[in-house]
């Protein structure tokens, strides 16, 4: 017997933000990578953000090595506080308490970088054999105001009772830098996974559809994860324990309604910067004035 999906309304969320970033170095060599602004909050806490919109308020973030200042993020600034309440910056002060109460956060520490899917694994003890979410550290998403994407996810996972894994259309020159999946239809947007190709060539990819980093996953992940070896550096992959959920059970990807910025890219993290700010009212008159100028 298959765990089902169920509990969503309580479903617990998992944010692996243990990387060590080595693409934005040397910004990253003292600062986690989840903590690069984007406009005017870092990226990990759109991701916190994203959880919450989609009605998950119990998150676990799995850090490692040098990343304490995630854990600051989003705990109570006494002194902070004092300064903004002393001073009358009551909007300050709202934004302060607004995110240290935005969710009940809790970390454990990814002792050895060993790899996304042993990131997930340490989230066993926690998850308590429920269906949860795994959204990485590193993604933002919009929607221009309608459903999050996690929310999106949950709702096809349950709809179908099954797994649900995030995918896009991806460009031909960008397969080699996804895991591809092999599909057949169940409806639209909504395919059944028949499996799933690390970054391939284009030649080798089995369709245009690419995991992007956001999973609705049932509790026997976890002994898919265990069972799997380690692959390149000692790294236990996820994909590998997606391949052999799959066979065992129903699992669909889900090409989601929205767009998502792989902060891990420096452009990506560009973009994002110029859409959110320009998605803000305060900010977007100036800005694209500014844009207009530069682009003339």
């Amino acid at each position: 017997m298959h765990p089902g999906i169920h509990a969503l309304d309580n479903m617990k969320a998992v944010i692996p933000a243990a990387g060590l970033g080595v693409r934005f170095l040397p910004v990253t060599k003292s600062q986690p990578k989840e903590m690069l602004p984007v406009v005017d909050k870092p990226v990990i806490q759109y991701v916190v953000e994203e959880a919450v919109a989609s009605g998950i308020t119990d998150i676990l973030i799995i850090t490692g090595r040098g990343k304490r200042a995630i854990e600051d993020h989003f705990d109570r600034a006494f002194e902070l506080e004092h300064y903004l309440r002393r001073n009358k910056r009551a909007d300050e002060l709202h934004a302060l308490e607004e995110l240290s109460n935005l969710a009940d956060i809790h970390y454990i520490r990814q002792k050895d970088p060993l790899g996304l899917g042993h990131a997930v694994l340490c989230a066993r003890k926690h998850i308590n054999d429920e269906p949860f979410a795994v959204l990485l550290g590193d993604t933002i998403y919009t929607t221009d105001g309608r459903t999050p994407v996690t929310r999106q996810c949950i709702d096809v996972s349950e709809r179908h009772d099954a797994p649900v894994i995030a995918v896009e259309k991806v460009p031909r020159s960008m397969i080699p830098n996804y895991g591809m999946v092999k599909v057949s239809p169940v409806e639209p947007r909504v395919w059944r996974i028949r499996d799933m190709v690390e970054k391939p060539s284009p030649e080798k990819s089995p369709s245009d559809l690419g995991i992007t980093g956001t999973y609705i996953l049932t509790p026997d992940i976890f002994d898919h994860l265990e069972r799997i070896r380690p692959g390149q550096n000692g790294e236990i992959q996820l994909t590998d324990a997606l391949r052999l959920l799959a066979r065992k059970r129903k699992t669909l990807a889900f090409e989601f309604r929205g767009r998502r910025f792989d902060i891990g890219r420096k452009m990506d993290w560009f973009k994002a910067f110029f859409e959110l700010a320009l998605s803000r009212p305060e900010f977007s008159p100036e800005l694209e004035a500014f844009m207009k100028e530069k682009l003339r």
